[in-house]
């Protein structure tokens, strides 16, 4: 999946490092030139400006995009990039602080996908955030390998199969299922895979995409893009 990530401070940074690690296409608007600097000799792709600018953006390719977390500091400019890149399809989670008040919180909330408290929650929320609803980082278990919780969609090939006809890649194996609302647990083979059932799996980087088209399905601009 592709993402972009407006702003590379702290919670930017730490984002788009989570995301990068997991194997994901990252592109990162910073407009201050030290924080440029130091994101490019981490290796990502920068684009210098405003993220709040609907041309500085747009360099960014964001039809292509997948997501974009504005994750500045600055309230404004984190709501003005995500409308900008909410007419271009995107998925959109803006950062306020944990000091803004609850009516604030309520106002932005109607216009993004998802408001976010970085200083509560840290970048992996962030990055779950990004992912959406259907699919959440549960651990980095090493440099390799990651536990990802998965809900199966009315897309998803195996929705109506059983987990006995449940074909992962070699690098994956399904560790524990439950069925929607309930707790989950050890799987069973005659077990039927229902839509909103959650199974959580210890994947390799190298095909959490495949895992993901598996279980989830391929929708929205991924479906479009031809995958993860």
């Amino acid at each position: 999946m592709r993402f972009v990530i407006v702003g590379a401070g702290r919670v930017g940074l730490r984002t788009a490092r989570v995301l990068g690690e997991s194997g994901h296409e990252v592109v990162i608007v910073e407009k201050d030139p030290t924080k440029v600097s130091r994101a490019r000799e981490e290796g990502f792709e920068v684009i210098e400006g405003d993220g709040a600018v609907e041309d500085t953006l747009g360099d960014t390719d964001l039809a292509a995009a997948d997501a974009l977390g504005a994750l500045t500091g600055d309230l404004n400019d984190n709501f003005v990039a995500c409308m900008i890149a909410k007419e271009f399809g995107c998925r959109t989670v803006m950062r306020i602080d944990e000091d803004y008040r609850e009516e604030i919180y309520r106002k932005y909330a109607q216009d993004v996908d998802e408001v976010i408290y970085p200083e509560r929650l840290g970048a992996i929320a962030a990055k779950n955030a990004l992912l959406g609803g259907n699919i959440r980082a549960v651990a980095d278990v090493d440099e390799n390998l990651q536990l990802v919780e998965f809900t199966i969609t009315e897309q998803s090939p195996m929705a109506g199969y059983s987990i006995e006809e449940l074909e992962f890649p070699a690098k994956a194996r399904l560790l524990a299922y439950g069925k929607e609302n309930e707790a989950l647990r050890l799987p069973g083979e005659d077990e039927t895979l229902d839509v909103g059932d959650h199974m959580v799996v210890l994947a390799d980087f190298d095909v959490l995409g495949d895992v993901r088209s598996i279980i989830v399905g391929e929708t929205g601009r991924a479906a479009a893009a031809g995958g993860a």
